[in-house]
């Protein structure tokens, strides 16, 4: 670590870390400050199967895309720079902190955000987070003469943007909706904008490992909402078979996932990736998918034991076959599509129209995605072995 204490007030002057830093790991911080992303994944995906077994499944989904971003973008734009910069100082700790009281108000907001389109809390907590980060910016732009051009880069554009979504909140509901969309550009632009010039230190190995990390918590909403089905296959006698069904497959769909994602060491793709951009920004789409799949396996289980036997069952079906499908569909792209023969490619991708195809015949797509889902790791395993 490049890092020089400065004895008088106990901090380490903030300066790049080394790209090539032996053995760089998820610190016991960044362990913590995820720990607080369980809270607001778990209020995102259990509000989206609650507006869907509502009967507003098109409105759920996209409050949920919405919240999503929100989620997304904090825990990767700290990711990013604490990959870059951490020194885990008192300060830095103290500040990172700050970021996960924001984290936990954007959570307490996504009930009333999903079901009442009342964003003011979820839009609070946002600004907290980053506001934070903008602070983390501004030290490095005084600590570090090399990097100051694109901390101050970073800290303007990010300070014009929260203003953005502030004056928001004073727009008509419908205004709101679509002036999202605009913020959320102008939020994604910023670090494009920023590294023009200059590239932030950010270490390859250390990033692919902390959204692993994040991809792992996403994957443990699917296992909950398995062993829900479980819990209530023991209570429930008359739909006990269904639920069993519904818990393994629901296992093997999450493992599934799971062995997709880390098919591959994605450290030293990232080594390769010349800006990273492509890497993170496309997560979003893994990242939603995988939260999502959680919630389409509760809407299952709702259906499954009576609790929402006015739902269409194609609606359920769709509910776990999409997120599936993306999720598949966004591995391919981000991480395998350079690793695989054409013929894999085709076979890996075809399962994922499989699984959407699955919905016209509703009864038989929990099946059908977990066998897919097997079928891909198959061929993720064949590739596996000629590399």
């Amino acid at each position: 670590m490049s890092a020089q204490p400065v004895m008088a007030i106990g901090l380490q002057r903030m300066l790049g870390r080394s790209r090539h830093e032996p053995h760089r790991v998820a610190s016991p911080l960044e362990l913590f400050f995820d720990l607080v992303f369980v809270v607001a994944v778990s209020q995102a995906s259990q509000n989206l199967h609650h507006g869907i077994v509502a009967g507003h499944a098109a409105q759920a989904t996209l409050s949920y895309a919405m919240i999503f971003f929100a989620i997304w973008w904090a825990w990767m734009n700290f990711t990013w720079f604490a990959s870059a910069f951490d020194t885990d100082d008192w300060l830095y700790r103290s500040m990172t902190i700050l970021q996960m009281g924001g984290v936990l108000v954007l959570a307490a907001g996504v009930p009333s955000a999903m079901s009442e389109g009342t964003w003011t809390l979820v839009t609070f907590g946002y600004v907290v987070m980053r506001v934070a980060m903008i602070g983390q910016w501004v030290r490095l732009a005084v600590s570090d003469p090399a990097h100051r051009a694109v901390a101050l880069r970073f800290a303007a554009g990010i300070a014009v943007v929260q203003l953005v979504w502030v004056v928001r909140l004073a727009f008509p509901p419908e205004m709101q909706l679509w002036s999202f969309w605009i913020a959320a550009l102008l939020e994604m632009l910023v670090p494009i904008w920023a590294e023009r010039r200059q590239r932030t230190p950010w270490h390859p190995h250390h990033v692919a490992e902390r959204f692993g990390l994040f991809t792992l918590i996403l994957l443990g909403e699917s296992l909950l909402a398995s062993a829900n089905a479980i819990i209530d296959a023991g209570s429930k006698v008359e739909a006990s078979s269904g639920l069993i069904v519904l818990a393994v497959t629901g296992l093997l769909i999450a493992a599934g996932m799971w062995w997709m994602y880390f098919g591959f060491d994605q450290g030293d793709q990232m080594a390769a990736s010349r800006t990273g951009f492509g890497f993170g920004y496309g997560h979003y789409f893994l990242f939603a998918a995988a939260g999502a799949a959680s919630a389409g396996i509760e809407v299952e289980l709702d259906l499954i034991t009576g609790e929402a036997s006015y739902l269409p069952a194609s609606a359920a079906s769709a509910a776990l076959a999409v997120p599936v499908a993306l999720f598949i569909v966004s591995v391919w792209g981000l991480l395998l599509r350079n690793r695989m023969t054409a013929r894999a490619s085709f076979v890996f991708v075809a399962t994922a129209a499989i699984i959407c195809a699955s919905i016209a015949v509703p009864l038989s797509t929990v099946t059908v995605a977990a066998v897919c889902v097997v079928v891909a790791v198959v061929t993720v395993e064949q590739q596996r072995s000629r590399a």
